[in-house]
């Protein structure tokens, strides 16, 4: 820079060489004085470690992006590029709720017990046999270099955040580090690796005594994972124009809500998982997807015949005995005020590794590890701006846990299963371990797009799925279950919410975004309409003299006349959702047996006097909670929210709302899974519907949406919980998606850092 001299400022990693100002100098401009001064500044603002030129750049890269908050706090980003977006979207990520974004990189990397201590030991030597620091790091060195752009300014933004506000302490990670991005590609709330028991896992690598605890509860009914997703074609539309509904279920808070906008292509809204750097669940100005958890079989374990030769193992492959690979893993736990090193030697063969044991044998797990494709897929999707266009990126077969419900502006609705299936040998069975020791189940590739269950513009013009399987997608348009292999789906019955789906899809047209929201949020539940009979006919064979029958007179009344649907000032709903928990908690056991749902088995095989005890259990346990069973349903079940632990606690004595809608478990599509916690009577929601919205592809997007409480993490604030009333009454905001729009609803207009 000519009219400068140079002069040193700073020491040790903070000092800098800068050009010094010399006004006699021709050539000079305002320009270059504003930049010594800025960099003059980033130097004396600089604390110590973090070296001068990096804060320099993060500033540069703050100036070139713009951070509009609306009038419910959700962050609109523009940049000049994408990387521009990433950085923004990452800062206004940890504003919102820093919390949320270090606990899942924590998660991610197996350091949960850097913090949690002993309890979560063996979930992070899970994550620690898929993970490997120096394998992501040599990924990320591989990864094409517009990526690695993205992955910069992601630690970037979370970086300049953690330098804009020392007052936050990460309970982990005081440095985020690009490659840390692989680690965590795909947005789901819960990945394939979570499908490897920890007990069983704890139990063959040192902890005999965690093979007795259980991975599930006591039976009782769990909220399903998932969403539900539809799309609506044109032809069946008031106006003509594609209709999206995005339905996320997950526990709450685990996404934010927020746009990302730049010069080069990238203009898209929805749901991000905290810290991920592409809008996971949403929409751009052209197309939209909606993700729902798969029951897809697509992780393999294969039983390993091991022996141990010179004091190291090998296992049988063919007529070869390769040896097992041995690695050293090392889990830092938490101790007072220490880490402890734990160290474990985890065994892995061609397979992968090993994860339990099964009688004498040893049990491997093969699962997706495809970090840079499930990363490209999970950024550049968000950019397709039509059905060939998303289409030509699930070549990359990096979506492994979820489907896909599609629409897009120019009238294409697509259902896409999931875009990560093994090819496998049928003569097995993929359903339980196969043989490692035969060549003939090794992994073979993947099925093409082609191969697997699909639906593009169906002729009757819907498609959607909530968790189901595939062939009831698009009605009567839906793939032949006979047409696929076995594998693709492990579903054996249509799903409650998959009935009820059925019912508000089928013969519906003349769609709007009105009417897609009512029926998303339509107050059926399909479920009793199979359960309740039964019940009914076994009170009705009971003796007049029976004591029970006499007890449940009342009760079988309320049920009989109720309409099967759910209401805040509904008592039968309250006692119905009552009772059908504990009729399949009494099944559970009989009903794994049997290989049926306990639901069917309720419906089919119980006892009557299951059922019947089911229904006083109820009853009585109602009134000794609430002093009688005659209680509302909206008096039970509430929607609160007074911290922002990850855990969510709840108080009885503090304000809290009625929520209407159900458990998804009984078939209600407005999913709320809602419990009773230590201290409380009441039952509060802590998952189920989350991020809602619905969009219409018209020559101008429009949308409404809705998000579980509020923006922000922080408690006290106006956007902590400003959406809970219109959250529990399924009343959907306008989504401020145009620049336009924006302008009229601006509460805040800023750069990162300011």
């Amino acid at each position: 820079m000519r009219g400068c001299d140079t002069v040193i400022v700073g020491h040790g990693a903070s000092s800098v060489k800068f050009p010094a100002w010399n006004a006699g100098v021709a050539g000079g401009s305002l320009g270059a004085v504003l930049t010594c001064v800025f960099l003059l500044a980033a130097v004396l603002a600089s604390p110590p470690g973090v070296p001068a030129p990096e804060v320099a750049r993060w500033e540069g890269r703050a100036r070139q992006v713009t951070i509009i908050r609306d009038d419910w706090g959700i962050a609109h980003v523009f940049g000049r590029t994408d990387a521009d977006a990433v950085f923004g979207m990452e800062y206004a990520q940890a504003e919102d709720d820093f919390n949320r974004v270090e606990t899942n990189y924590i998660r991610a990397m197996g350091r949960s017990a850097e913090t949690e201590g002993d309890t979560a030991l063996y979930q992070d030597l899970r994550m620690k046999l898929f993970v490997n620091p120096d394998t992501l790091q040599a990924r990320y060195r591989e990864s094409p270099l517009w990526l690695r752009h993205l992955m910069d300014a992601f630690a970037d933004g979370l970086n300049f955040y953690l330098y804009r506000h020392p007052e936050v302490k990460p309970r982990v990670i005081t440095r985020f580090e690009p490659w840390m991005a692989l680690s965590f590609t795909e947005g789901s709330i819960g990945g394939d690796i979570e499908r490897v028991s920890v007990p069983e896992l704890a139990a063959f690598y040192g902890d005999s005594a965690a093979r007795s605890v259980p991975d599930r509860g006591d039976g009782s009914p769990s909220e399903p994972d998932g969403s539900n997703g539809i799309a609506i074609a044109p032809a069946i539309a008031r106006n003509h124009h594609a209709l999206l509904w995005i339905n996320p279920h997950t526990s709450f808070y685990f996404r934010s809500e927020l746009q990302m906008v730049s010069e080069q292509g990238l203009d898209a809204y929805g749901a991000v998982t905290w810290g991920q750097f592409f809008v996971y669940q949403g929409f751009n100005r052209t197309a939209g997807w909606m993700h729902t958890s798969s029951g897809v079989d697509n992780i393999d374990e294969y039983l390993e015949t091991v022996a141990r030769h010179h004091g190291h193992y090998r296992y049988r492959y063919g007529s070869e005995e390769p040896p097992v690979e041995e690695r050293t893993i090392v889990v830092p736990c938490r101790r007072g005020n220490g880490l402890v090193p734990r160290s474990f030697t985890a065994y892995f063969t061609r397979h992968g590794p090993v994860v339990r044991r099964l009688g004498e044998k040893w049990v491997s797990v093969s699962l997706m590890q495809r970090p840079i494709d499930a990363l490209v897929q999970s950024f550049t999707r968000t950019k397709a701006a039509d059905y060939s266009g998303f289409r030509r990126i699930l070549e990359l077969h990096g979506n492994a846990s979820n489907n896909t419900v599609f629409a897009d502006a120019k009238g294409h609705i697509a259902y896409f299963h999931s875009n990560y299936i093994p090819r496998r040998d049928t003569s097995f069975d993929w359903t339980a371990p196969v043989d490692g020791s035969d060549p003939a189940t090794s992994y073979r590739g993947v099925l093409s797009f082609d191969e697997t269950p699909n639906v593009l513009d169906p002729p009757h013009g819907w498609v959607f799925n909530s968790n189901n399987w595939p062939w009831s997608a698009a009605g009567p348009d839906s793939p032949r279950r006979e047409a696929y292999p076995r594998y693709v789906e492990t579903g054996t019955e249509e799903t409650p919410r998959g009935h009820h789906a059925l019912r508000v899809l089928g013969g519906g047209a003349d769609w709007t975004m009105r009417s897609l929201a009512e029926a998303a949020f339509d107050s059926y539940l399909p479920a009793f309409e199979r359960l309740l009979p039964p019940l009914f006919a076994a009170y009705d064979r009971a003796p007049a003299s029976d004591s029970l029958k006499l007890r449940l007179a009342d009760q079988v009344a309320a049920l009989r006349g109720w309409d099967l649907r759910w209401a805040g000032a509904s008592v039968p709903t309250t006692l119905a959702i009552w009772w059908g928990e504990r009729a399949v908690r009494r099944v559970a056991l009989a009903a794994q047996s049997a290989h049926v749902s306990a639901q069917t088995y309720v419906a089919t095989r119980a006892a009557p006097e299951d059922l019947l005890r089911a229904l006083a259990d109820a009853s009585d346990t109602l009134a000794a909670v609430f002093g009688t069973w005659k209680k509302p349903w909206g008096e039970v079940n509430r929607f609160q929210r007074i911290d922002d632990a990850i855990e969510s606690h709840f108080d009885d004595a503090r304000p809290s709302i009625p929520v209407p809608f159900t458990s998804g478990i009984w078939g209600s599509l407005a999913s709320f899974g809602a419990r009773a916690y230590p201290g409380t009577r009441k039952w509060y929601g802590a998952s189920g519907n989350s991020f809602v919205a619905v969009v219409e592809f018209g020559d101008t997007l429009r949308a409404m949406a809705v998000t579980a409480g509020g923006e922000s993490g922080h408690p006290g604030t106006r956007h902590f919980d400003d959406q809970a009333e219109r959250y529990a009454s399924g009343r959907l905001r306008p989504v401020y998606f145009n620049r336009a729009e924006l302008a009229r609803h601006t509460e805040r207009e800023y750069h990162p850092g300011q």
